[in-house]
């Protein structure tokens, strides 16, 4: 299939892109949210930059969904409506924000376009409304076991740490810094220190590095920190483990389900984060241990052949008569219907 989407989320897309489709993302020579393109990413040939103006929109199967403005941009620039004349998902990558758990999803009002959540928790999350929904957990390109834990420190990656505030545990960090030093990656981490009182000494702000240079270096770490309150899923801590890289994480959206006790620690109790954290930087050989365990936990759940299959699966339906005419997709379902999850998502006998 040729499939139309833009390049929002790129670790998500780094993904999504290796499966066996071509993959068409607009280009702006600006750039921008809505012209990245590849952005200079090494991905395989089948992903080609176009520019949406000059796009042919009988040479598109399918358009995948990010952002709600994104409906009225291909209407309007394909003469298709995503939907009806042309078939659509919607990926949800994001946690709800305003009132929640009342939060109403932006396609939740119509019944064309099923909405893709990339966790469980997302999906319980959102008043999808008449929409169907359905999980396509997050598949991580194999990075390979690069954990070496030669420093006594934590490593972090998150974006925007200082904006986004006790959204991403920034507040909790400095607790943290007191057991062990902190490495943070990721965008805008510049002053982060001085924004929360930290010295310099006990945190260092890596900034946004490519994603090789990330893996390797925070590798070096001897222990991942995921302190986010409220967003999805994050790949970074998914990244980490397959790194081979024990974990602790706050008991919060998806992360309970993603962390297996053994793999370090998962809990609301910052308290006995820190008392793990202690342990952990104090003994290599245990910290060694957990992080083997971590990445097996994430290759069974989030292996990069399970997400393209489940994709292939859903872009499958997107060709059949029933999703062309606007009826339900065949592995879709709604929260208010009595059977919650498709039944190839059940374990059943």
């Amino acid at each position: 299939m040729r499939i139309l989407l833009w390049h929002v989320h790129g670790s998500w897309t780094d993904a999504f892109v290796r499966g066996r489709h071509e993959y068409l993302l607009p280009v702006l020579p600006e750039g921008g949210p809505w012209g990245l393109g590849r952005a200079g990413r090494d991905w395989p040939d089948s992903v080609r930059e176009v520019t949406l103006a000059d796009l042919d929109a009988d040479g598109v199967d399918a358009v995948v969904l990010q952002r709600p403005g994104e409906v009225a941009e291909v209407a309007r620039a394909l003469a298709r409506r995503p939907g009806v004349g042309l078939p659509a998902v919607y990926v949800e990558h994001n946690t709800p924000k305003g009132d929640f758990p009342f939060t109403r999803h932006p396609l939740a009002d119509q019944g064309d376009i099923a909405v893709v959540h990339v966790t469980h928790f997302n999906r319980l999350a959102w008043d999808s409304g008449r929409a169907p929904t359905v999980v396509i957990e997050h598949g991580i390109p194999d990075p390979g076991v690069l954990y070496t834990g030669e420093l006594p420190e934590l490593g972090v990656v998150v974006n925007e740490p200082v904006r986004r505030g006790r959204v991403t545990g920034t507040d909790l960090l400095p607790a943290f810094a007191a057991v062990a030093p902190l490495q943070v990656f990721g965008m805008e981490t510049e002053g982060l220190g001085g924004a929360i009182g930290v010295e310099d000494s006990r945190l260092t702000a890596r900034g946004d590095l490519r994603t090789r240079d990330l893996h390797r270096e925070l590798a070096r770490c001897r222990v991942y920190l995921h302190p986010m309150r409220w967003t999805s899923l994050g790949l970074s801590l998914l990244e980490a483990m397959h790194l081979g890289m024990p974990v602790l994480a706050l008991a919060a959206t998806e992360a309970p389900r993603a962390v297996p006790p053994e793999a370090g620690a998962v809990s609301a109790d910052v308290g006995e984060l820190l008392c793990c954290a202690r342990r952990l930087i104090a003994n290599p050989e245990e910290a060694r241990r957990r992080g083997l365990a971590a990445r097996e936990a994430a290759l069974e759940r989030y292996g990069l052949t399970k997400f393209l299959n489940r994709w292939d699966e859903v872009l499958a339906d997107l060709r059949t008569p029933a999703a062309a005419n606007g009826k339900r997709h065949p592995h879709t379902t709604r929260l208010d219907e009595q059977i919650l999850i498709p039944a190839r998502e059940r374990n059943t006998p």
